[in-house]
Protein backbone atom coordinates (compact mmCIF):
# COMPACT_ATOMS: atom_id res chain seq x y z
CA UNK A 1 0.00 0.00 0.00
CA UNK A 2 2.75 2.24 0.94
CA UNK A 3 4.90 1.46 -2.34
CA UNK A 4 1.28 2.24 -4.10
CA UNK A 5 1.63 5.84 -2.59
CA UNK A 6 5.00 6.23 -3.20
CA UNK A 7 4.29 5.37 -6.61
CA UNK A 8 1.95 7.75 -7.27
CA UNK A 9 3.76 10.60 -6.35
CA UNK A 10 5.61 11.36 -8.86
CA UNK A 11 3.02 10.90 -11.74
CA UNK A 12 1.08 13.82 -9.76
CA UNK A 13 4.05 15.95 -9.52
CA UNK A 14 4.62 15.44 -13.55
CA UNK A 15 1.24 16.22 -14.10
CA UNK A 16 0.83 19.16 -12.18
CA UNK A 17 3.60 21.58 -14.64
CA UNK A 18 1.19 19.95 -17.52
CA UNK A 19 -1.59 21.57 -16.21
CA UNK A 20 -0.11 24.77 -15.60
CA UNK A 21 0.97 24.90 -18.93
CA UNK A 22 -2.19 23.98 -20.63
CA UNK A 23 -3.88 26.58 -18.13
CA UNK A 24 -0.94 29.14 -19.26
CA UNK A 25 -1.89 28.34 -23.44
CA UNK A 26 -5.78 28.78 -23.21
CA UNK A 27 -5.55 32.46 -23.10
CA UNK A 28 -3.75 32.64 -25.99
CA UNK A 29 -5.20 30.34 -28.07
CA UNK A 30 -8.51 32.49 -27.10
CA UNK A 31 -6.56 35.61 -28.29
CA UNK A 32 -5.38 33.91 -31.20
CA UNK A 33 -8.86 35.08 -33.64
CA UNK A 34 -8.60 38.25 -32.85
CA UNK A 35 -5.09 38.97 -33.14
CA UNK A 36 -5.29 36.98 -36.57
CA UNK A 37 -8.16 39.11 -37.54
CA UNK A 38 -6.67 42.66 -36.82
CA UNK A 39 -3.55 41.25 -38.51
CA UNK A 40 -5.08 40.12 -41.72
CA UNK A 41 -7.85 43.40 -41.46
CA UNK A 42 -5.30 46.46 -40.46
CA UNK A 43 -1.89 45.39 -39.96
CA UNK A 44 -1.21 44.17 -43.35
CA UNK A 45 -2.87 46.58 -45.22
CA UNK A 46 -1.86 49.79 -43.34
CA UNK A 47 2.09 47.76 -44.34
CA UNK A 48 1.00 47.63 -47.72
CA UNK A 49 -0.14 51.04 -48.25
CA UNK A 50 3.09 52.41 -46.16
CA UNK A 51 4.79 49.94 -48.60
CA UNK A 52 3.29 51.34 -51.88
CA UNK A 53 3.72 55.07 -50.96
CA UNK A 54 7.56 54.95 -51.35
CA UNK A 55 7.78 51.76 -53.83
CA UNK A 56 5.04 53.37 -56.01
CA UNK A 57 6.61 53.54 -59.08
CA UNK A 58 9.93 53.58 -57.56
CA UNK A 59 11.50 53.53 -54.12
CA UNK A 60 11.85 56.77 -52.73
CA UNK A 61 9.97 59.34 -50.27
CA UNK A 62 9.49 61.72 -53.83
CA UNK A 63 5.53 61.30 -52.90
CA UNK A 64 5.89 62.90 -48.82
CA UNK A 65 8.32 65.90 -50.23
CA UNK A 66 5.48 66.44 -52.96
CA UNK A 67 2.65 66.75 -49.82
CA UNK A 68 4.97 68.77 -47.85
CA UNK A 69 6.44 71.22 -51.31
CA UNK A 70 3.18 71.75 -53.06
CA UNK A 71 0.92 74.37 -51.99
CA UNK A 72 -1.92 72.97 -53.23
CA UNK A 73 -1.59 70.05 -51.26
CA UNK A 74 -0.39 71.59 -48.12
CA UNK A 75 -3.69 74.27 -48.13
CA UNK A 76 -5.52 70.99 -48.31
CA UNK A 77 -3.75 69.60 -45.21
CA UNK A 78 -4.60 73.19 -43.07
CA UNK A 79 -7.98 72.79 -44.44
CA UNK A 80 -8.79 69.70 -43.07
CA UNK A 81 -7.08 70.60 -39.99
CA UNK A 82 -9.08 73.80 -39.31
CA UNK A 83 -11.96 72.28 -40.30
CA UNK A 84 -12.07 69.49 -37.58
CA UNK A 85 -11.02 72.27 -35.11
CA UNK A 86 -14.11 74.30 -36.19
CA UNK A 87 -16.65 71.70 -36.24
CA UNK A 88 -15.12 70.41 -32.60
CA UNK A 89 -15.44 74.20 -31.17
CA UNK A 90 -19.01 74.59 -32.57
CA UNK A 91 -19.97 70.78 -31.06
CA UNK A 92 -18.34 71.56 -28.19
CA UNK A 93 -20.37 74.93 -27.46
CA UNK A 94 -23.70 73.45 -28.51
CA UNK A 95 -23.19 70.13 -26.81
CA UNK A 96 -21.87 71.42 -23.39
CA UNK A 97 -25.18 73.14 -22.64
CA UNK A 98 -26.98 70.59 -24.15
CA UNK A 99 -24.86 68.08 -21.79
CA UNK A 100 -25.56 70.14 -18.63
CA UNK A 101 -29.16 70.04 -19.29
CA UNK A 102 -29.48 66.59 -19.49
CA UNK A 103 -27.70 65.58 -16.06
CA UNK A 104 -29.09 68.11 -13.99
CA UNK A 105 -32.61 67.71 -15.02
CA UNK A 106 -34.38 64.25 -14.04
CA UNK A 107 -37.70 65.07 -15.00
CA UNK A 108 -38.83 64.47 -18.66
CA UNK A 109 -37.00 66.97 -20.47
CA UNK A 110 -33.92 65.28 -19.85
CA UNK A 111 -35.57 61.76 -21.32
CA UNK A 112 -36.81 64.06 -24.77
CA UNK A 113 -32.94 65.47 -25.25
CA UNK A 114 -31.35 61.85 -24.67
CA UNK A 115 -34.24 59.98 -26.67
CA UNK A 116 -33.65 62.77 -29.66
CA UNK A 117 -29.32 62.46 -28.94
CA UNK A 118 -29.91 58.96 -29.46
CA UNK A 119 -31.76 59.11 -32.40
CA UNK A 120 -29.83 61.48 -34.37
CA UNK A 121 -26.89 58.86 -33.12
CA UNK A 122 -28.15 55.81 -34.34
CA UNK A 123 -29.34 57.53 -38.09
CA UNK A 124 -27.16 57.07 -40.37
CA UNK A 125 -24.67 60.22 -41.79
CA UNK A 126 -25.47 59.61 -45.48
CA UNK A 127 -29.25 60.24 -44.46
CA UNK A 128 -28.89 63.10 -42.36
CA UNK A 129 -26.47 64.49 -45.41
CA UNK A 130 -28.70 64.43 -47.48
CA UNK A 131 -31.54 65.91 -45.19
CA UNK A 132 -29.49 68.81 -45.59
CA UNK A 133 -29.51 68.68 -49.25
CA UNK A 134 -33.13 68.97 -49.09
CA UNK A 135 -33.01 71.64 -46.07
CA UNK A 136 -30.50 73.65 -47.54
CA UNK A 137 -31.61 73.80 -51.24
CA UNK A 138 -33.45 76.08 -54.04
CA UNK A 139 -37.22 74.51 -52.94
CA UNK A 140 -36.23 73.88 -49.38
CA UNK A 141 -38.04 75.25 -46.12
CA UNK A 142 -35.06 77.93 -45.62
CA UNK A 143 -35.40 79.04 -48.78
CA UNK A 144 -39.04 78.84 -48.44
CA UNK A 145 -38.91 80.84 -45.39
CA UNK A 146 -36.81 83.46 -46.70
CA UNK A 147 -38.86 84.43 -49.59
CA UNK A 148 -41.67 84.07 -47.64
CA UNK A 149 -41.06 86.64 -45.36
CA UNK A 150 -39.81 89.19 -48.25
CA UNK A 151 -36.33 89.24 -47.28
CA UNK A 152 -34.88 90.36 -50.60
CA UNK A 153 -32.99 86.97 -53.03
CA UNK A 154 -32.64 84.15 -51.30
CA UNK A 155 -28.53 83.42 -50.04
CA UNK A 156 -26.92 80.56 -51.79
CA UNK A 157 -27.13 78.10 -48.78
CA UNK A 158 -26.00 74.90 -50.34
CA UNK A 159 -22.39 73.91 -51.63
CA UNK A 160 -20.48 76.19 -49.10
CA UNK A 161 -18.40 76.09 -46.14
CA UNK A 162 -21.18 76.99 -43.68
CA UNK A 163 -23.48 73.87 -45.26
CA UNK A 164 -20.30 71.95 -44.79
CA UNK A 165 -19.04 72.60 -41.44
CA UNK A 166 -23.36 72.81 -40.48
CA UNK A 167 -23.57 68.81 -42.20
CA UNK A 168 -19.77 67.91 -39.89
CA UNK A 169 -21.40 69.69 -36.61
CA UNK A 170 -25.23 67.72 -36.83
CA UNK A 171 -23.37 64.53 -37.27
CA UNK A 172 -20.81 64.42 -34.64
CA UNK A 173 -22.59 66.62 -32.04
CA UNK A 174 -24.09 63.32 -30.47
CA UNK A 175 -20.72 61.80 -29.80
CA UNK A 176 -20.03 65.00 -27.69
CA UNK A 177 -22.73 65.05 -26.28
CA UNK A 178 -22.44 61.22 -25.24
CA UNK A 179 -18.94 61.91 -24.25
CA UNK A 180 -19.68 64.97 -22.01
CA UNK A 181 -22.72 63.47 -20.37
CA UNK A 182 -20.97 60.27 -19.66
CA UNK A 183 -18.86 62.30 -17.35
CA UNK A 184 -21.24 64.76 -16.13
CA UNK A 185 -23.88 61.93 -14.60
CA UNK A 186 -20.53 61.07 -12.13
CA UNK A 187 -20.60 64.41 -10.58
CA UNK A 188 -21.72 64.60 -7.04
CA UNK A 189 -24.80 66.98 -6.91
CA UNK A 190 -23.86 67.19 -3.48
CA UNK A 191 -20.84 68.84 -4.08
CA UNK A 192 -22.78 71.83 -5.35
CA UNK A 193 -25.07 71.99 -2.58
CA UNK A 194 -22.19 72.26 -0.63
CA UNK A 195 -20.89 75.10 -2.23
CA UNK A 196 -24.11 76.72 -2.45
CA UNK A 197 -24.39 76.42 1.70
CA UNK A 198 -20.93 77.77 1.77
CA UNK A 199 -22.39 80.85 -0.12
CA UNK A 200 -21.25 80.58 -3.55
CA UNK A 201 -23.92 81.72 -5.71
CA UNK A 202 -25.07 79.31 -8.95
CA UNK A 203 -22.77 80.65 -11.36
CA UNK A 204 -20.10 80.52 -8.76
CA UNK A 205 -20.57 77.12 -8.02
CA UNK A 206 -20.94 75.89 -11.72
CA UNK A 207 -17.42 78.05 -12.72
CA UNK A 208 -15.73 76.69 -9.84
CA UNK A 209 -17.00 73.48 -9.12
CA UNK A 210 -18.80 71.74 -11.99
CA UNK A 211 -16.88 73.43 -15.04
CA UNK A 212 -13.18 71.63 -13.48
CA UNK A 213 -14.99 68.44 -12.88
CA UNK A 214 -15.97 68.43 -16.11
CA UNK A 215 -13.27 68.93 -18.37
CA UNK A 216 -12.16 65.07 -18.71
CA UNK A 217 -15.70 65.33 -20.54
CA UNK A 218 -14.38 68.05 -22.60
CA UNK A 219 -11.05 66.67 -23.40
CA UNK A 220 -12.87 63.34 -23.99
CA UNK A 221 -15.18 64.66 -26.77
CA UNK A 222 -13.37 66.96 -28.08
CA UNK A 223 -10.80 63.92 -29.20
CA UNK A 224 -13.07 62.31 -30.15
CA UNK A 225 -14.96 64.52 -32.24
CA UNK A 226 -11.22 66.10 -33.97
CA UNK A 227 -9.66 62.67 -34.83
CA UNK A 228 -13.36 61.64 -37.06
CA UNK A 229 -13.60 64.88 -38.77
CA UNK A 230 -9.88 64.74 -39.88
CA UNK A 231 -11.10 61.25 -42.13
CA UNK A 232 -14.78 63.05 -43.09
CA UNK A 233 -15.75 62.39 -46.71
CA UNK A 234 -19.37 62.62 -47.64
CA UNK A 235 -20.47 65.06 -46.30
CA UNK A 236 -17.84 67.63 -47.30
CA UNK A 237 -18.28 66.36 -51.07
CA UNK A 238 -21.95 66.46 -51.35
CA UNK A 239 -22.37 69.58 -49.04
CA UNK A 240 -19.31 71.50 -49.87
CA UNK A 241 -17.03 73.39 -52.14
CA UNK A 242 -13.90 71.83 -54.18
CA UNK A 243 -11.87 75.02 -52.17
CA UNK A 244 -12.85 72.72 -48.92
CA UNK A 245 -11.35 70.03 -50.13
CA UNK A 246 -10.18 67.96 -47.24
CA UNK A 247 -7.37 65.18 -46.98
CA UNK A 248 -9.62 62.56 -47.42
CA UNK A 249 -11.25 63.65 -50.89
CA UNK A 250 -7.53 64.20 -51.85
CA UNK A 251 -6.86 60.75 -51.61
CA UNK A 252 -10.25 59.86 -53.36
CA UNK A 253 -9.11 62.14 -56.16
CA UNK A 254 -5.76 60.59 -56.45
CA UNK A 255 -7.01 57.19 -56.76
CA UNK A 256 -10.28 57.50 -58.62
CA UNK A 257 -8.96 59.98 -61.51
CA UNK A 258 -5.16 59.85 -61.48
CA UNK A 259 -4.99 56.43 -60.76
CA UNK A 260 -1.82 57.55 -58.22
CA UNK A 261 -1.77 54.87 -56.13
CA UNK A 262 1.56 55.61 -54.61
CA UNK A 263 1.04 59.49 -53.74
CA UNK A 264 -2.67 58.71 -52.76
CA UNK A 265 -0.76 55.90 -49.89
CA UNK A 266 1.42 58.58 -49.26
CA UNK A 267 -1.46 61.21 -48.14
CA UNK A 268 -3.01 58.54 -45.98
CA UNK A 269 -0.20 57.78 -44.03
CA UNK A 270 0.34 61.44 -43.55
CA UNK A 271 -3.26 61.41 -42.68
CA UNK A 272 -2.77 58.03 -40.02
CA UNK A 273 0.57 59.51 -38.74
CA UNK A 274 -1.27 62.70 -37.55
CA UNK A 275 -3.96 60.71 -36.15
CA UNK A 276 -1.89 58.77 -34.06
CA UNK A 277 0.40 61.83 -32.70
CA UNK A 278 -3.03 63.32 -31.74
CA UNK A 279 -4.22 60.28 -29.97
CA UNK A 280 -0.57 59.63 -28.41
CA UNK A 281 -0.29 63.00 -26.70
CA UNK A 282 -3.90 62.36 -25.46
CA UNK A 283 -3.21 59.19 -23.91
CA UNK A 284 0.47 60.48 -22.68
CA UNK A 285 -1.96 63.11 -20.73
CA UNK A 286 -5.28 61.14 -19.81
CA UNK A 287 -5.53 57.82 -21.12
CA UNK A 288 -7.27 56.21 -24.36
CA UNK A 289 -8.93 53.84 -21.39
CA UNK A 290 -11.14 56.93 -19.99
CA UNK A 291 -12.13 58.05 -23.89
CA UNK A 292 -15.51 57.44 -22.60
CA UNK A 293 -14.98 58.90 -19.22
Amino acid sequence: MAGQLTASLPAAGAAAPARAAEGQSVPWLLLAPATLALVVMFVLPIGYVLLLSITDPALSIAHYKRIFSVPLYTRVLFNTFTTSLTVTVACLLLGYPVAYVMTRRSDWVSTVLLMCVAVCFWTGFIVRTYAWLVILGNKGPVIGIHQALGLGPPPRLLFTTFSSTLGMVHILLPYMILALYSVMKKIDPNLLRAAASLGARPNASFREVFLPLSLPGVVNGGILVFTICLGFFITPILLGTPKDMMISQLINQQIEELLAWGFASAVAVVLLVATSVVLAVYNRFFGLDRLWG
